[in-house]
């Protein structure tokens, strides 16, 4: 079962926009957050959840999509998230910014197995700027952005491959717009003792 919602856990890049979110729906999905581990029990991270329209469209803008394909627009029109979760990290909490990278990609990754769980998807994304994020949503000084969570509902294919080992890794589209994700086998990525001789 968890297998099956892993696979469908992907990064999803164009979403149904007629599909909206309410504020108790993104709060539902933090709320599986606090069940997470965290370094030293510290937990210093915040979340900025963004659900109305207006201010959905003036945060898309910030973000970077798909850099693997750097010659499409991704999302396509009308295909955006309707929704995003801005992870950020409480510097009054604790300002080690690098210690807390862990504890980032495990509540990301908690928010979009929670969301898949719900038929929704979305896509971490690391490519934006701290500085207009945090202009756009004023956010005070304490709080960093660390990673924004896109989220919607998929509207579209994304289909796993397995790769042999040293064959190419990078995500692609195929002239109907399936979105392929190469995977490295087990067999692959497993380390034992007879493989390191």
């Amino acid at each position: 079962m968890l297998k099956d919602l892993l696979k469908a856990c992907r990064s999803y890049r164009g979403y149904d926009e007629s599909y909206r979110f309410t504020e108790e729906e993104l709060m539902e999905l933090v709320d599986h957050t606090r069940y997470a581990a965290s370094s030293m029990n510290i937990q210093p991270l915040k979340f900025y959840l963004a659900w109305e329209k207006e201010e959905v469209d003036r945060i898309q803008p910030l973000t970077g999509w798909a850099k693997q394909m750097p010659e499409m627009e991704l999302p396509h029109k009308g295909m955006c998230p309707t929704a995003f979760i801005i992870i950020c990290q409480d510097l009054s909490v604790d300002d080690r910014l690098a210690r807390f990278h862990r504890d980032v990609g495990i509540v990301a990754q908690t928010i979009l197995l929670a969301a898949a769980e719900k038929g929704l998807g979305g896509c971490m994304i690391g490519s934006y700027g701290a500085k207009p994020v945090k202009e756009c949503l004023h956010l005070p000084k304490n709080l960093m952005p660390m990673l924004i969570v896109a989220l919607g509902k998929p509207a579209e294919k994304i289909v796993l491959t397995e790769i042999e080992d040293g064959e190419d890794f990078k995500y692609y589209r195929d002239e109907n717009d399936v979105h392929y994700v190469p995977k490295r086998q087990l067999k692959d990525i497993v380390v034992t003792e007879e493989k390191l001789r």
